[in-house]
């Protein structure tokens, strides 16, 4: 059978079947238009090792001589033995191509593998797109008589041996995709995750590349698993020098059995090749976003607008009055969507009641939500609100009256003695595979958006649960589903309302979750220095548009520290800009600066949410630049920042990547200004280099290579440049 060559974007992925099997033979560098006999690629046979080369196929398996961690793992029974015509316990299949079809105008996959004996078939979807991002996706079917009982299903794509360092990232509430980074070893590296959602600890990327691989060099493999529930991602590196990256749902003991002619399909393995470092993965990521059908701005129409929530302003104190003149002072600065958070419904004082009865509470809103819908809307704002349909409160009617919709270990529920999950924010979590239940939830949010006029929806989830159950039985992977089910069934119903993934923060940050989402909340933490990494980070993979990023109050909520407004407006620019603040206490200063900054968003929006991402190589670990520039070469925004004490007295110069070196450039600070309170508070030098007040005009290339010294930025403090054409 003739090998198979996907390109796409300096992007080869070429497999082969000589062996009876499929298997990845390249994913890396184009390889150009003519490929040679592909028998060169046998290769030799070492001592003390099988006598025919062993096959790292599109599914590693140990029939083929893999010795690392297959692709398939599952059983058949005894039991199930005496009810089946199939021989043995299909422990280790034997899958061999049945079938190869180009798709997508050769962009594209589908191979089927089979085992006759074992009863099994794969069946497995491969697209390159054309910006260069890989999605793999396996649907396993049982062909046989009797139940299979899936362990687990894995993508997985090969690494070539130069791939030597790796990394991830990692986190926790409030401080969400932080990278490490180590030496890729013999052996398998494994990060799991039992949250019963993606987790604040999951690693929304695993690159791993070249020595010394960094933002804008070095040949980097990267791989993202877009899915909400459990899940496991590794590195298999093999003693014969083989290795590769893979992910798959982590199921629990028994989750998943399928009778015969039933089918599982894996969540998507999304991956991306890059020959110029982390930046052209983001690059190939943010393509792929960009092109879908129903990305945020294609959908809408328009650029993304200011958001204002409530959250931190008033928490659960739920006055019309206050609202309304937070509403009047939000409208007058340039909001365009007003959010009201948590404390709107029966019961809802405080976190220890209420979940569940998703009406909007008489005693609080006697008129309803409607005065200050129309408030809002009149002041030409759209109007949003928090719901978090999936949990519940015991203190609450919903629980009282159906307590075998709470989701945990037992089969009954715990009026009849069965065991909950420990209590996480004083809440438990309805189980959506309760037919029910589902039903109870879908209707409420239904009506909710029917009767009022809501544009947008912050979607959260608030706990963690390793004892996710349904009738006695684990069901992250259903409840997962019927998740999926719920906001699908939303959206079809409710078109043109935007709905965000909150999950106490970046608990939820998926590219499963994504695609029935418009954007995400990376993180409850609103302090701009933890945020400049968290961005960063998580930016790393989702385009700005789809990542909330809002200007907190001086005094960090969560952290404590206090920040000028300037370095807070501009982190939160670079991402779905928003306030997150009582903005009734800030000064008039204040409130100017802030007009400023939103006016700076709406001028610089259409480039931050179209263009190339770039982050700069700098040896100061302290000292950050990273910006976006036009895919035109026209313009370029760039953040430069001083997370810290910097080594050196001065940060030297510093380049701008990703202009177009043959073109000239004018580059001027844009925030803080003169105008500023804190633009003195920015600095530390006695006097600034002489292009700061003026302005500096150069080539791209200059600017790339040379640089422009930076003035000496005080700790915690950043400038906004911005890079525009005049030749």
């Amino acid at each position: 059978m003739d090998p198979l060559h996907l390109r796409s974007a300096g992007t080869s992925v070429l497999l082969a079947f000589d062996s009876g099997e499929a298997e990845i033979v390249h994913w890396g560098a184009d390889l150009g238009a003519s490929i040679p006999d592909l028998g060169l690629l046998s290769p030799p046979i070492p001592h003390s090792s099988y006598d025919v080369p062993a096959v790292g196929g599109l599914l590693p398996q140990a029939s083929s001589g893999w010795l690392g961690r297959p692709a398939l793992r599952g059983h058949r029974t005894a039991a199930d033995q005496a009810q089946s015509s199939v021989p043995g316990f299909a422990f280790s299949p034997a899958l061999r191509v049945v079938s190869v079809e180009a798709t997508l105008d050769g962009r594209g996959a589908r191979i089927v593998q089979a085992d006759a004996d074992a009863g099994l078939s794969v069946a497995s979807e491969l697209v390159l797109h054309e910006g260069g991002l890989l999605e793999i996706a396996h649907e396993l079917t049982n062909t046989g008589a009797g139940p299979y009982q899936l362990d687990e299903l894995a993508a997985v794509v090969p690494l070539l041996g130069d791939a030597t360092e790796l990394l991830d990232l990692t986190g926790r509430w409030c401080r969400e995709n932080h990278p490490q980074r180590q030496a890729v070893r013999q052996g398998t590296w494994v990060r799991s995750g039992r949250h019963g959602r993606t987790g604040h600890d999951s690693s929304l990327l695993v690159a791993a590349g070249t020595a010394g691989f960094s933002n804008r060099t070095g040949r980097v493999w990267a791989v993202h698993f877009g899915w909400s529930g459990n899940h496991e991602q590794y590195l298999d590196s093999l003693a014969d020098g083989r290795r590769t990256l893979g992910a798959a749902e982590l199921l629990g003991s028994g989750e998943v059995v399928l009778g015969p002619g039933e089918s599982y399909r894996t969540p998507v393995l999304y991956a991306a090749y890059s020959g110029r470092g982390l930046d052209g993965v983001t690059d190939a990521f943010y393509r792929w976003f960009r092109a879908r059908p129903h990305h945020v701005d294609t959908v809408s129409g328009r650029e993304r607008p200011v958001v204002l929530n409530t959250w931190e302003a008033v928490y659960f104190d739920h006055r019309l009055e206050p609202l309304e003149e937070l509403a009047a002072l939000a409208a007058d600065l340039g909001v365009e969507r007003f959010v009201l958070d948590d404390g709107w419904f029966r019961g809802r004082r405080d976190d220890h009641a209420g979940l569940g009865d998703w009406y909007v509470d008489e005693t609080v809103w006697p008129d309803g939500l409607t005065p200050l819908i129309d408030k809002v809307t009149a002041l030409g704002m759209e109007f949003g609100l928090w719901v978090e349909p999936e949990m519940v409160n015991l203190d609450s009617d919903v629980a009282r009256t159906h307590p075998e919709w709470i989701a945990g270990p037992s089969a009954s529920s715990h009026k009849d003695g069965g065991r909950l999950p420990l209590e996480w924010r004083h809440q438990q979590v309805i189980d959506l595979v309760n037919p029910d239940a589902w039903q109870y939830v879908y209707s409420r949010l239904d009506a909710l958006l029917t009767e009022n006029n809501i544009a947008y929806l912050k979607w959260d989830q608030n706990r963690d649960l390793a004892e996710y159950g349904h009738a006695g039985r684990p069901s992250v992977h259903e409840q997962t589903l019927a998740f999926y089910r719920l906001l699908d069934a939303l959206r079809a119903a409710h078109p043109g309302v935007e709905i965000e993934s909150c999950a106490s923060g970046g608990a939820r940050v998926d590219l499963g979750v994504l695609q029935r989402t418009d954007r995400v909340w990376a993180s409850d933490c609103n302090d701009a220095l933890e945020r400049q990494t968290i961005q960063r980070w998580t930016e790393a993979v989702l385009p700005p548009e789809l990542v909330g990023a809002h200007i907190g109050p001086t005094h960090s909520h969560t952290t404590g520290r206090v920040h000028d407004l300037s370095f807070r407006a501009i982190t939160a620019l670079f991402g779905h800009f928003g306030l997150e603040w009582d903005i009734r206490q800030a000064t008039p200063a204040e409130r100017e600066t802030l007009r400023r900054a939103i006016a700076l968003y709406k001028r610089h929006r259409g480039l931050i949410h179209s263009g190339e991402r770039v982050v700069a190589d700098l040896g100061e670990p302290k000292l950050a630049l990273q910006g976006v520039v036009a895919h035109d070469r026209g313009e370029g925004l760039f953040a430069a920042v001083a997370l810290g004490t910097l080594a050196a007295e001065a940060p030297g110069r510093v380049g701008l990547p990703g202009l177009d070196p043959e073109r000239e450039y004018r580059v001027e600070v844009l925030l803080p200004t003169p105008a500023d309170g804190d633009w003195s508070d920015t600095f530390a030098d006695v006097s600034r280099p002489g292009w700061l007040a003026a302005g500096a005009t150069a080539s791209g290339r200059f600017l790339a290579e040379v640089g422009l010294p930076l003035p000496i930025l005080r700790p915690e403090h950043a400038i906004l440049l911005h890079a525009t054409t005049v030749r």
